[in-house]
């Protein structure tokens, strides 16, 4: 019978102090039925995105060991950096791989949401699959205010929540200790999401933030003298973006979710960054993926740039990173960045 397998990518809200990041790995114990495939840390965003895969009962209790380490280690009333985050654990997605499904995701999800919750005494918000209202799907909307807007929101004083969203699903609904240091953490299921950020070659976000609101589903909101806003969708629906300086590389990146890879495949949004940057009279330099990504992905997207239609696997892998500039900040490394290979790779 095929095993089992499903992903689990927590973004905790540390990216600058090593100590405290490998801390918190060291949390986990990791073996043949799990393994953490990816450790991200990003100084600007001041965020580690962590991909967890493997049998889902040991995934499952990896998250929890991430989340009580986070809990435990990182106090959000000190955090800063340029990625929106609401709580030490901003978000601990559940993704099936193979033989499982979105449902039994969504399970585990409730249970971690309901365990942390109870067990450390932290407001926990479902989102995704396993959202308990149809308004707390999307991550942006439970988000929205971030940690910043917490104490407000569970003092009632709110005005960016509706009743719908405003309330954690578990744990205390007022301004605790607890909340001042954790904030709230977001877990929920969702399907494989790339998380894409392409490089553009400003220092002030200016193009970058034109070509966010340009492409992303939610477009951009206009006003007209009298206050009245006019709500203009974007060009994909599938991709979620914003442009935000890089500091640290003297650039300005947008950085994407793409929702559905098989929808719109990376090279397109890729392609659409490029011409608009360039209609403002700059250029892109590259771009980066962070977490893991499906082969599917990556091999679509090297047959857009390669010149061999009967090109093999590895071939088509290495035109997509030289084609998107994927090891233009870090090296991009194949075996250790794509599903499949890095499964492959662990298990062996």
């Amino acid at each position: 019978m095929m095993e089992s397998i499903i992903e689990c990518v927590p973004n905790i809200s540390e990216g600058r102090d090593n100590d405290i990041i490998q801390q918190i790995i060291n949390s986990v114990e990791q073996s043949s039925r799990c393994s953490i495939l990816g450790v991200e840390p990003d100084r600007d965003y001041n965020r580690t995105v962590i991909t967890i895969a493997g049998n889902p009962a040991d995934v499952y209790q990896a998250a929890y060991q991430i989340i009580k380490a986070s809990i435990e280690l990182i106090d959000m009333s000190n955090h800063e950096g340029e990625h929106p985050r609401l709580g030490a654990v901003d978000v601990c997605p559940f993704i099936p791989l193979s033989n499982y499904s979105m449902e039994e995701c969504s399970s585990l999800a409730r249970k971690l949401a309901k365990s942390v919750a109870e067990d450390f005494g932290v407001c926990t918000f479902l989102y995704g699959y396993a959202a308990t209202k149809p308004e707390r799907k999307l991550l942006s909307s439970l988000r929205r205010g971030e940690y910043e807007g917490l104490q407000a929101r569970l003092s009632d004083s709110d005005e960016l929540h509706t009743e719908a969203t405003k309330k954690p699903d578990f744990g205390p609904e007022e301004w605790t200790d607890s909340a001042r240091k954790t904030g709230g953490i977001t877990i929920g299921s969702r399907d494989i999401l790339v998380a894409y950020n392409v490089n553009v070659d400003e220092t002030d976000a200016t193009v970058a933030k034109k070509i966010g609101s340009i492409i992303r589903g939610s477009g951009r909101m206009i006003k007209n003298p009298s206050g009245k806003k006019l709500r203009v969708r974007g060009m994909l629906d599938e991709v979620q973006g914003m442009g935000v300086t890089l500091e640290s590389h003297s650039i300005s990146q947008v950085s994407m979710n793409i929702l559905d890879v098989n929808k719109c495949p990376i090279h397109k949004t890729y392609e659409i960054c490029k011409s608009i940057a360039k209609d403002h009279n700059t250029q892109l330099k590259g771009s980066e993926l962070v977490g893991l990504v499906p082969l599917s992905a990556m091999i679509e997207s090297g047959k857009w740039f390669s010149s061999d239609a009967n090109a093999d696997e590895e071939t088509l892998v290495n035109s997509a990173i030289e084609g998107l500039g994927l090891s233009t900040l870090h090296e991009f490394n194949p075996n250790i960045r794509i599903i499949e290979w890095a499964l492959r790779r662990g298990s062996s």
